[in-house]
C-alpha cells in the first residue's frame, strides 16, 4: 500500500492550495484519513481528519480556513487550504488507516509535501 501526496507549493499570505493524497495497492477498505503537518522545529501535529462516513475534525488553528474531504471511490483524501498564513508553513503528510485483504489493519503515511506561505 502506498500513499501518494501532491499539491504543495509556495503562496503568499491569503492564498490557497489544495492537497491530494491517493492510496493505492492491495486494499480492502480505507478507514480514517487525515492530514498532519510538521513545521520547522516543531512536532508533527494533526491538522484535519475524516472518517469513511465523512465525519470531520480540525485543529483549532485551521477551523474555517481548511476543508478536508474524500472520494471513497478513488481512495483519495483532499485538503483545501484557504486564507493561508505564514504559520501554516510546514511539510504536510497524509495518513490513512487501511484494512487489508489479509484481514490485518495497518496505518500508512504519505511522503510529505511542502507548503510555504510568505508574508
Amino acid at each position: 500500500v502506498q500513499l501518494q501526496a501532491s499539491g504543495g507549493g509556495s503562496v503568499q499570505t491569503g492564498g490557497s492550495l489544495r492537497l491530494s493524497c491517493a492510496a493505492s495497492g492491495r486494499i480492502n477498505r480505507v478507514d480514517d484519513m487525515a492530514w498532519y503537518r510538521q513545521g520547522p522545529g516543531s512536532q508533527r501535529e494533526m491538522v484535519a481528519s475524516i472518517t469513511s462516513g465523512f465525519n470531520t475534525n480540525y485543529t483549532d488553528s485551521v477551523k474555517g480556513r481548511f476543508t478536508i474531504s474524500r472520494d471513497n471511490s478513488k481512495n483519495t483524501v483532499y485538503l483545501q487550504m484557504d486564507s493561508l498564513k505564514p504559520e501554516d508553513t510546514a511539510v504536510y503528510f497524509c495518513n490513512a488507516g487501511v484494512s487489508l485483504p489479509s484481514g490485518y489493519f495497518r496505518n500508512y503515511w504519505g511522503q510529505g509535501t511542502q507548503v510555504t506561505v510568505s508574508s
